[in-house]
């Protein structure tokens, strides 16, 4: 497969996108943070200092998709028409899980927004919730399914949801 990131010398480049299809793109990426059960009590009954977490890292996500761009260097610009964005405790692994559905109309994917917004997110969680532990870890985070484009329709079949 070719890396259509350097060209013929070996330097980056961003893809000329030019020449592509304009198609509608969906992007969904899951990812967690575990954290301890004092941490998982408290976001559950809404009484961390800096207030609701999984509010707060569900605007972070979103704000997070919008700013790709900016943050890693080849992504192109991209004018998104959809930003969604679940956070939620998941009991049976004791962590927070975000999931972020990006969707747009162009000549590039969204998968990257989708990561983005799930790693903005999660770091949120971290952020607001270091205080009390800074021990928690993050991960997995994956590209869960994207569709449009010439690549088609993908399925991540390598992983289990919960």
């Amino acid at each position: 497969m070719e890396l259509t990131h350097f060209d013929e010398a070996g330097n980056a480049r961003m893809v000329d996108v030019s020449d592509k299809a304009v198609t509608t793109r969906v992007a969904v990426a899951e990812g967690f943070i575990t954290v301890n059960e004092e941490i998982y009590k408290r976001i559950a009954a809404g009484t961390m200092k800096k207030g609701d977490v999984l509010s707060v890292a569900q605007l972070a996500a979103i704000m997070g998709a919008k700013q790709t761009s900016n943050l890693i260097p080849l992504c192109h610009p991209l004018s998104l028409s959809k930003v969604a964005v679940i956070c939620e405790l998941e009991p049976t692994k004791q962590a927070v899980r975000i999931e972020a559905t990006v969707k747009t109309t162009g000549q590039t994917g969204v998968e990257m927004e989708a990561l983005t917004a799930v790693q903005v997110g999660l770091l949120t969680v971290y952020d607001m919730c270091k205080a009390i532990d800074k021990s928690m870890v993050m991960g997995p985070v994956y590209l869960l399914e994207k569709s449009g484009g010439k690549s088609g329709h993908f399925v991540n079949t390598s992983v289990k949801t919960v």
